[in-house]
């Protein structure tokens, strides 16, 4: 196979970082990923390098010759972003100027407020109501500030993602990992948006192909999967495991009550808290400028998708 170049991942141990290394690998490029732990039993074509996203010589050691660095790495445990978040970012930028890489960001729906809603377009304020939305949008700001400085950034925005080798997310909080599905948990009752990782990591995939294409600085937008009343991902879910099991899941709220009192003893529940206003209204992405990029967005159906999580997760 001819390769498409090299790229370094950071974060390849992640949901999105290694679903979206494992397809750079998969279409020929020469992939190599940067991880805290010894990796064993990962794609064959991938290159794993010890080391730590916040060891600056380590970032810039694993990226020699890079043409792109997808910057997929967050915090550990999700916790201290103020303090971990932006420093990373900057060593990847230091690497990337160093060998005139692109960098990737896999964007989030934390940098919008309500303002912005129901449907984002790629050119929306970015008025943020959390903690950790401010600190999404100072990441981007600090990649159009690379822009400007003559490299070249792109951001691909998604909504929740879900997938087969993915348990650190929302999906994996409506149902188990690891055993049958007998309840799905629903934690809104409106429009809400999905990205199945596979289709995801495809079209970031793709807009690296065509990245000469695109201007210093992108924001584009994944639309995935819209699940218009909030009720047809939770369907699926109980669908697929009732033609498995031949059994029912039940249908059971999320416990939002709890949450703030719990969050006082854990950094994780306070920040999910702060994003409960992502579950209480309708919030999509136009994915205008992605579409006219690739003409259309890689994209499994529904129930296919589901499946293929579920089943990867251990659930069926």
């Amino acid at each position: 196979m001819m390769s498409n170049g090299k790229v370094l991942v950071l974060g390849a141990t992640g949901g999105i970082g290694g679903e979206v290394a494992r397809h750079l690998a998969d279409t020929g490029w020469q992939v190599s990923a940067l991880a805290r732990r010894q990796v064993v039993g990962e794609h064959p074509a991938m290159h794993w390098l010890l080391g730590d996203a916040m060891d600056a010589s380590a970032v810039a050691k694993a990226a020699k010759d890079c043409e792109v660095i997808v910057h997929a790495v967050n915090p550990p445990g999700y916790k201290n972003w103020a303090g971990l978040a932006l420093p990373m970012l900057e060593h990847t930028l230091a690497a990337a100027k160093a060998q005139k890489a692109t960098v990737l960001l896999p964007g989030t729906l934390y940098n919008y407020g309500p303002d912005s809603f129901p449907l984002i377009d790629e050119a929306a304020p970015q008025q943020p109501l959390t903690r950790k939305g401010v600190i999404r949008v100072a990441m981007e700001q600090r990649l159009r500030a690379f822009a400007d400085e003559g490299g070249q950034a792109i951001v691909v925005r998604a909504g929740d993602f879900f997938g087969p080798r993915a348990g650190n997310n929302w999906f994996a909080q409506w149902v188990r990992p690891g055993k049958a599905v007998t309840r799905v948990v629903n934690p809104g009752s409106c429009g809400h948006q999905w990205a199945y990782l596979p289709d995801l990591a495809k079209a970031m995939v793709e807009v690296l192909v065509k990245r000469q294409q695109l201007p210093a600085f992108s924001n584009l937008h994944f639309e995935g999967h819209w699940d218009s009343d909030g009720k047809q991902m939770a369907n699926a879910i109980a669908d697929v495991a009732r033609r498995h099991s031949g059994k029912t899941p039940r249908m059971v709220g999320f416990p939002w009550t709890w949450v703030p009192a719990l969050g006082l003893f854990n950094e994780t529940l306070r920040e999910l808290n702060e994003m409960r206003y992502l579950w209480q209204q309708p919030v999509r992405l136009d994915n205008s400028r992605l579409r006219a990029l690739l003409g259309a967005e890689p994209h499994t159906p529904l129930h296919q998708a589901v499946e293929e999580s579920l089943r990867g997760l251990g659930c069926l």
